[in-house]
């Protein structure tokens, strides 16, 4: 194999390893979205509930699959069950829930009302975005780690010059950026509903 077709080959590996790294950063930034989802800020949202599993029929479910979740009103969560025999065991997955809500139903809808937070409890979910938030970005500090890691040992192996490395490590440090920021962001806006009064 000439030295151009092994250069070509290693800058198109180069490429798919910069996609793929892309995809997992993506995937932590899914991740951080679907958990600062399921802490509670002040408003009901449907996301609040989105990670109960009900036991029906004696396997756990998730919430959602079994029955319609909206909100109403801000402070409102309406759970309308597909199956109406199962309204018992989603409200009993409703109080072993870790979310403090008080579930009521009337055989038909299950209706939670959402309290308000107390200032203490605004600081304790700000607290926990904050650790969620730290996680996903140190995910994607090792995304990066493992895809520099990768370059170093191209050039080691002498696969692709010293220059191309650089660019490419730069080129990792700019999508590692903007993933990081995109973590800042969400974070933000969410410490920002749950303090909000």
């Amino acid at each position: 194999m000439s030295d151009r077709t092994r250069s070509e080959d290693s800058q198109e590996q180069i490429q798919e390893r910069l996609l793929e790294a892309e995809v997992r950063m993506e995937k932590s930034l899914e991740a951080l979205h679907k958990e600062l989802g399921g802490i509670r800020t002040g408003r009901a949202t449907p996301s609040l509930i989105d990670r109960v599993q009900v036991d029906y029929y004696g396997a756990p479910t998730p919430l959602q699959t079994i029955a319609g979740i909206t909100a109403p009103e801000a402070r409102l969560l309406l759970i309308q069950p597909y199956d109406r025999s199962s309204i018992q065991a989603i409200e009993k997955a409703l109080q072993k829930s870790e979310l403090g809500l008080n579930p009521s139903n009337d055989g038909q809808v299950i209706r939670i009302a959402i309290p308000p937070l107390t200032e203490e409890r605004r600081r304790e979910f700000a607290k926990l975005v904050k650790q969620k938030a730290e996680e996903a970005r140190i995910s994607v500090r090792n995304i990066r780690r493992d895809e520099v890691d990768h370059l170093r040992k191209l050039e080691k192996d002498g696969h692709v010059s010293k220059d191309e490395i650089e660019r490419n490590i730069t080129e990792v440090q700019r999508i590692t950026d903007s993933f990081v920021g995109r973590v800042d962001d969400l974070t933000q806006k969410k410490e920002a509903d749950i303090l909000e009064v």
